[in-house]
């Protein structure tokens, strides 16, 4: 089990940033997305300010949606992938599903999370990233 700091919405919904990207030779990310591994709307998208790797689109989460955490060095990639199971005040309690390092999966993810992993290793790649690159538009 994880802890994730969550954001709370002026309405008390739990949320989320995604956001990161890379340096010259390093990039970290975090992502969000539903159970099924499908994109969520921002319910706010950062425009001005420092955006160079930093918070870039704010995301509500639910109990089920995935968390991934994409590191890279020199392009050589080490990948969490979290489970909500369930929310707090300050925190979402997360479960390690899947990992990637030394180039191989502890267990294969479902295809479905495809579009989110690549999500996650484009933002990490992303020069000096300065905006989301998984969100509903």
């Amino acid at each position: 089990m994880k802890k994730f700091k969550i954001e709370r919405t002026k309405s008390g919904l739990p949320a989320r940033w995604e956001y990161g990207g890379a340096c010259s030779n390093t990039g970290e990310v975090s992502i969000v997305s539903t159970e099924n591994g499908q994109k969520k709307k921002a319910i706010y998208i950062k425009k001005s300010g420092h955006l160079a790797n930093g918070n870039h689109a704010l995301i509500i989460i639910e109990i089920g949606d995935f968390i991934i955490r994409s590191y890279q060095k020199r392009l050589d990639f080490w990948i969490q992938i979290y489970k909500i199971v369930s929310i707090e005040q300050e925190y979402a309690i997360t479960e390690l599903i899947y990992e990637f390092s030394n180039n191989q999966w502890n267990v294969e993810p479902p295809e479905f999370l495809t579009p989110a992993i690549e999500a996650s290793k484009e933002k990490a790649t992303c020069y000096h990233c300065r905006s989301p690159h998984f969100i509903l538009e």
